[in-house]
């Protein structure tokens, strides 16, 4: 079922997606790809939806008080709730290219698509296949880069080496 949004809905969505990710602050909601929905379900009182990166996400709570406060500061509105809203499940494919250009020039290097749709083939043995995406340096653009740590600043991040250029820097996790 499509829903259409009123002009009210559609401004107050837009609002939302301009609050700035509060681990990342170089990527807003809209572009990382968590606000779901806006629905005014009574004159000036509204509902957001919102889906975390991952389930116990810290961010989630941060992220809803500042989307409160943006609709009821710029949007005018009496009451904001915000809903987690767990299904759909968030995926990095959510990230919007302009997300992706965003964390790149940041020094960050985006996660890459992954398919979610047709068979998923079977790799026994390294855990890279031969037509997986290399991760590339944000700084230089090189393939050549080695894991360092799975985990970095954030539990959504990995820690990466460019061989090329010998910089170090955060890989933001696929997550499908």
């Amino acid at each position: 079922m499509v829903t259409t949004l009123t002009p009210l809905e559609e401004r107050l969505l837009e609002l939302a997606g301009r609050v700035p990710d509060p681990e990342l602050p170089v990527l807003s909601l809209a572009e990382l790809g968590v606000v779901r929905g806006v629905h005014e379900y009574a004159p000036g009182r509204v509902e957001v939806e919102l889906t975390p990166t991952y389930t116990g996400c810290p961010a989630i709570e941060v992220m809803s008080a500042d989307i409160e406060r943006a609709l009821r500061e710029e949007g005018g509105a009496a009451a904001v709730r915000v809903r987690v809203v767990l299904e759909p499940a968030w995926t990095t494919n959510d990230i919007t290219a302009e997300g992706r250009r965003k964390l790149r020039e940041f020094g960050i290097a985006p996660p890459r698509t992954v398919r979610t749709e047709g068979p998923v083939p079977l790799v026994l043995g390294p855990t890279r296949t031969a037509d997986a995406e290399p991760v590339r340096c944000p700084h230089c653009g090189s393939a050549d880069t080695t894991l360092l740590s799975r985990f970095s600043a954030t539990a959504c991040k990995a820690l990466r080496r460019c061989e090329s250029c010998r910089e170090p820097f955060d890989h933001f996790k696929e997550l499908t």
